[in-house]
């Protein structure tokens, strides 16, 4: 019997779980790894078990850009479906809502995470910065300090 195996009675705790303990506790967020495995193919496969549209949905406030984006992409879709539904057949019209959904929410989402790190590199930057400037007045500061008092 491994550790991991259900039927073992001998296993901690922290090597398996049982589905009752998993229900009463909270959800935790997940951290994936960012290894790879060395093989394209398997971090496919692997990338794919991951994906959970129940629970990604369910989280969806928590990504980053998401909500503005969704939102801008809906009322595109909508505002242009309902422009070329006045003037064409309804199918036309639902076609041009999501193409127009698909196009800016993901174009709004691209600009926001690019804004998101470039906001992030110039904080790096600042905090990169902040210990530089206390050296460099610390330094400035104790020859004028020794001229006074010559």
């Amino acid at each position: 019997m491994s550790a991991t195996d259900p039927t073992n009675t001998n296993a901690t705790a922290s090597s398996s779980t049982s589905p009752e303990s998993d229900a009463s506790k909270a959800p935790k967020r997940v951290v994936y790894q960012v290894e790879t495995t060395g093989s394209y193919w398997n971090d496919v496969k692997e990338a794919v078990k991951r994906i959970s549209v129940r629970d990604d949905l369910s989280h969806i406030n928590e990504i980053p850009c998401a909500r503005n984006s969704l939102l801008s992409g809906i009322a595109s879709g909508v505002g242009i479906g309902f422009i070329r539904g006045m003037s064409g057949s309804v199918f036309l019209a639902c076609n041009w809502a999501v193409g127009t959904f698909m196009l800016i929410s993901l174009g709004s989402w691209t600009i926001c995470q690019r804004n998101r790190e470039e906001e992030r590199r110039r904080l790096q930057q600042v905090m990169e910065a902040i210990p530089k400037r206390f050296v460099k007045k610390d330094d400035e500061g104790a020859p004028s300090n020794e001229q006074k008092s010559a």
